[in-house]
């Protein structure tokens, strides 16, 4: 079932915002400074790309810097990309069979907003992150 839900994701809006954190993490690794806002970008990418089956959790071992790289991403490319997220979300809830994947896509906009901090783990096995 994760997979036909994730086909059709793709096909519906999993490939742009795939895009979109593409072209984030390309404009954010052009400095050095912003190299691990670029990976965080490629990581999120790959997750919004095929999201069912997979879920975020917390990682206990992230500290401060994270808490201010957080601050700086939200500046830098957060806000644009959970813009995506909202706008693509209500667009695909237009339609009756569009609307799980409009969740899905609300469900995105705070790993968006603040990624650092933040690992993509199987939703089988939600608490296996990294201590």
């Amino acid at each position: 079932m994760k997979t036909i839900l994730n086909v059709i994701w793709l096909v519906l809006s999993g490939f742009w915002l795939f895009l979109a954190y593409l072209l984030a993490g390309v404009l954010l690794c052009i400095t050095i400074i912003g190299i691990p806002f670029g990976i965080a970008a490629f990581r999120i990418g790959a997750y919004a790309l095929w999201p069912f089956g997979r879920t975020t959790v917390e990682r206990r071992d992230a500290g401060a810097p994270s808490c201010v790289g957080n601050v700086l991403w939200l500046v830098l490319a957060g806000w644009w990309l959970a813009l995506t997220h909202v706008v693509t979300g209500v667009l695909l809830c237009i339609t009756i069979i569009g609307i799980p994947f409009g969740i899905a896509n609300f469900k995105l906009i705070p790993v968006s907003l603040l990624p650092l901090g933040r690992e993509i783990v199987p939703t089988d096995q939600p608490f296996s992150s990294r201590w």
